[in-house]
């Protein structure tokens, strides 16, 4: 008895060629330095190794996040209207002297004076203005499903072999799918920032139009794999498209239509925060301008809600799908 060998010298070739084209592709990513960079920074955690200009290591990266911001102040100056007889729940007024550059009119320079300032304190008052961001995210994500389930539940229908009979519309329709689809969902918010402006509407139409073409494109080939007796069984009897659809197909398909629905959402969560970077509302916003201002302990507190939050929503989202799958 023979046994055929694991591999022979083409197989060999194919490892050694793929093997080079990793080395000369590494060079061009720079994995040596990442590396490099890497191992230096593990060596100046444990401080085997002195500081340097990439060798903070990521114990100095989490360290300039720590405190976290949990509290918020405000100059009372700054408030209209402030009246520090009805302040809000649990906040109370500090007095701060600080030094303020002012115009010595003798010499004309600026000097440094003492002044007194009284600022407004919430003891809580960041943690409860990201969990404000934090629910606009989860509503940017939601109204994006939303939208996205309305245009590709059509597309989908219209993208089925077993739905449509019409070879020039299902190539409209896949076509349409596939180039929502491969538009990222950062590069349309950019677009959109533009014409809707600032805000969750950018958010919510970007995370709708992509998953529009991901909805398409799962809808469509669950319903193409179904069991077609059912469907041979309507037609026989003279029952038109939707008809059939409605009756036939989508009592076989909602398991994986909810499945679809539920990973788009869970995708949209996480890239709400994305795309909110470019301005376009949610907790994204609010991390790009606290990063642009070197707020890092406000930035470790948004880092904090955002790993909670998708904690939370996998969890929820499993037992979503074990309940329905």
């Amino acid at each position: 008895m023979t046994f055929p060998r694991p591999f022979g010298w083409r197989s060999v070739l194919v490892v050694l060629a793929a093997f080079a084209l990793l080395v000369v592709s590494g060079q061009r990513m720079e994995i040596d330095r990442m590396i490099a960079i890497m191992g230096h920074g593990l060596l100046a955690d444990s401080g085997a190794a002195g500081d340097g200009d990439n060798a903070q290591g990521i114990g100095g990266v989490l360290g300039r996040m720590v405190p976290l911001q949990v509290s918020d102040r405000q100059d009372v100056s700054r408030i209209d209207d402030f009246d520090s007889t009805a302040l809000p729940p649990f906040a109370y007024r500090e007095t701060v002297e600080e030094n303020e550059p002012a115009l010595n009119p003798d010499t004309l320079q600026l000097e440094d004076h003492p002044a007194a300032r009284t600022y407004l304190v919430r003891p809580l008052g960041y943690v409860w203005h990201v969990a404000i961001k934090m629910l606009e995210t989860l509503e940017i994500a939601l109204w994006g499903t939303l939208i996205a389930v309305a245009l590709g539940l059509p597309l989908a229908l219209l993208s089925a072999r077993n739905i449509t009979p019409f070879p020039a519309a299902r190539l409209l329709a896949r076509s349409l799918v596939s180039f929502l689809r491969s538009v990222p969902e950062l590069i349309s918010a950019l677009f959109l920032v533009i014409a809707f402006g600032f805000g969750p509407i950018a958010g919510y139409l970007a995370l709708g139009l992509h998953g529009a073409g991901a909805l398409g494109r799962f809808f469509a080939d669950e319903a193409e794999n179904v069991d077609r007796h059912p469907q041979e069984a309507l037609a026989a009897i003279g029952a038109g498209r939707l008809a059939i659809w409605r009756l036939a197909v989508l009592p076989q398909v909602m398991p994986q239509h909810i499945g679809s629905t539920l990973y788009v959402l869970d995708r949209n969560v996480r890239m709400a925060t994305v795309i909110g970077l470019v301005g376009a509302g949610g907790i994204g916003q609010e991390l790009k301008g606290r990063y642009d201002m070197y707020d890092y302990g406000h930035v470790g507190t948004i880092l904090l809600a955002i790993f909670l939050v998708v904690l939370v929503l996998d969890q929820l989202s499993e037992r979503l799908r074990s309940r329905f799958l």
